[in-house]
């Protein structure tokens, strides 16, 4: 059972507190503050859960058993999303019986939502057990592992463009899909409302985005050089090494980011107090309901399941998909930090962390991929984080900021979708 059932009982009760006391001193409890401070992507996954009834689990008499069945009721219905897990086991059952590879992508990309909801809960119950900055570290670097896996799978079976399209479709919904519709849906919601947010973090995201965009223009204008024969270069594969070597400085400015996020300026990342409300906006939780040993084995299960499904289907996206309902959650009560810190610190993550990361994988797995995602890819990139710059400079939002991401989200589609599309008589 897991030990914060066991300790519950009333605050005012004399042995509660005694029982707090022993387990904290034999480290059986958090101490300090450790993971407490919730970071945007832990509230805006926490909007989603919802208070599982335990109530006939602790009637078992069994304490195994009991133990067991309490574990799989926070596990699989501790999620506003438990609705969606069978698609799990359909989508591999689809697989086996070669059911047609579109209920296979349907079914997997609906059974991603739930696991990856339930690898951030399982990732922060590992964190109460770890300390402060452990604990951030793996929040922080857990929050796109379904990322993580999805691009090394495809890497794996060669896809290389497929992992570059994929990633950069996942950054560019995230800053002008996710925080498009948030703002947009947020300034509809709060119309008669000031709907003000702290820049600075923006600051800093938006600042890592560029670093990012220079290291992916580099190849790109290197290629150009070199073919229009402005510049020569020694060896062939110049463009490759060029950005292994930027991919190296991308993911040492990703560790200090970590580092300015978790232990210089930690308060710049620190969202606003959200208080329980009626509808259960957030679900708090001070204490873990999992034990470690449990936590960890859960969140191994988890993760093998992920790469499974990830095998199927190849949309990073959906990876953060219960965030990103929570981030337009919380634009809606006016939460914009929390939105912001969602969607800003999701693209920052993919594109200084999950494309250098991949490009250092393939170099080990002797694949040549690089930071050369072409001319009109790079270029939408660019202007993408160009216009969310500027958007978020004042520190005040309102529903037409919001509007204006969307239509940009809706003109890149729109040429993409065209140059995809093949000429009249051509086949």
């Amino acid at each position: 059972m897991p030990l914060s059932r066991l300790l519950e009982s009333s605050s005012s009760s004399p042995t509660t507190t005694m029982a707090k006391e022993m387990a904290v001193r034999h480290h059986l409890l958090p101490q300090g503050d450790g993971p407490r401070g919730k970071t945007a992507h832990n509230l805006s996954s926490s909007s989603l859960r919802k208070r599982s009834d335990a109530s006939l689990v602790r009637k078992v008499p069994c304490a195994a058993l009991r133990s067991l069945l309490a574990n799989l009721n926070e596990v699989l219905l501790g999620t506003k999303l438990f609705l969606l897990f069978p698609a799990v086991l359909l989508a591999i059952a689809a697989t086996f019986l070669h059911s047609g590879q579109v209920w296979v992508f349907v079914l997997s990309l609906i059974g991603l939502v739930p696991l990856a909801e339930r690898l951030s809960f399982l990732t922060e119950q590992v964190a109460f057990y770890t300390g402060p900055t452990v604990g951030g570290l793996l929040n922080a670097t857990f929050g796109n592992v379904t990322e993580v896996i999805i691009a090394l799978c495809a890497l794996r079976e060669g896809k290389i463009q497929v992992v570059k399209c994929s990633l950069l479709g996942s950054v560019l919904s995230n800053l002008l899909l996710v925080l498009g519709t948030s703002l947009f849906l947020g300034g509809i919601a709060n119309l008669r409302a000031d709907q003000p947010y702290d820049r600075k973090q923006a600051d800093v995201n938006t600042g890592l985005l560029m670093l990012g965009v220079l290291c992916h223009s580099l190849p790109l204008m290197l290629r150009y050089a070199v073919t229009s024969g402005e510049h020569a270069v020694v060896s062939g594969s110049a463009a490759l090494d060029l950005s292994r070597a930027c991919s190296i400085v991308m993911l040492i400015a990703y560790l200090a980011y970590l580092f300015f996020q978790l232990k210089t300026h930690r308060q710049l990342f620190e969202p606003q107090e959200v208080e329980d409300d009626d509808d259960d906006l957030v679900i708090s939780q001070d204490e873990p309901v999992l034990g470690f040993s449990s936590a960890m084995i859960w969140l191994a299960l988890m993760t093998l399941v992920t790469a499974l499904l990830s095998d199927i289907i190849l949309l990073p996206i959906v990876g953060n998909a219960a965030e990103h309902a929570g981030a337009v959650i919380f634009a809606l009560k006016n939460k914009l930090d929390i939105t912001l810190g969602v969607s800003l610190g999701s693209a920052t993550q993919i594109s200084m962390f999950v494309v250098p990361l991949s490009v250092i994988v393939a170099w080990t797995m002797g694949i040549p991929m690089d930071l050369d995602f072409n001319l009109l890819e790079t270029g939408s990139l660019f202007l993408a984080i160009l216009v969310t710059a500027f958007t978020l400079q004042e520190g005040e939002s309102h529903y037409l900021k919001g509007l204006l991401l969307l239509l940009c989200y809706a003109v890149i589609s729109v040429c993409f979708f065209v140059i995809r599309r093949p000429s009249a008589g051509v086949v």
